[in-house]
């Protein structure tokens, strides 16, 4: 037996034709080195819906749609510090429809946004940003010459 592999449409008309055509089961499966059951399976399959093409549409239903993606995905840009928890409620809100924070999570990180950590960051008040100012402003003309010294102390 081969390793396991999906049969082509072509593959499988053949198959379909040789079975027509009155060979057994078990001697097409062996000419194509197929599982017994494979062929079984596509012949029931034939006979009761008269294709042996693929099935499509299998799975789980996507919760949102495209355009509820987007939505979640630029209500977390508009507020970059909001969590998915929040988005998620957000979405309530806007939308009428229930999505857990997981769902949120995936399809914000479908929009490329990943919840990440900065390694160190102190959240800086008005205070601080005007002493920086400050000191930035006593200090502009200084060289690399005073620059050293003042590391070097």
């Amino acid at each position: 037996m081969s390793s396991r592999h999906h049969i082509d449409d072509f593959m499988r008309g053949r198959i379909i034709g040789q079975i027509e055509e009155g060979r057994k089961i078990t001697d097409v499966a062996r000419e194509f080195d197929i599982a017994h059951g494979v062929v079984s399976r596509l012949w029931k399959s034939f006979k009761t819906t008269g294709m042996c093409s693929t099935r499509h549409g299998g799975g789980r239903v996507r919760s949102t749609t495209p355009a509820e993606d987007r939505y979640i995905v630029l209500s977390a840009k508009r507020n970059r510090r909001t969590t998915a928890q929040l988005v998620a409620k957000q979405f309530l809100a806007a939308s009428g429809k229930q999505n857990s924070r997981k769902t949120v999570d995936r399809r914000l990180r479908g929009g490329g946004l990943y919840a990440r950590r900065p390694v160190v960051c102190v959240p800086l008040t008005r205070q601080h940003r005007t002493a920086r100012l400050q000191w930035c402003r006593e200090h502009h003309n200084w060289t690399e010459q005073d620059g050293m010294c003042t590391i070097l102390r």
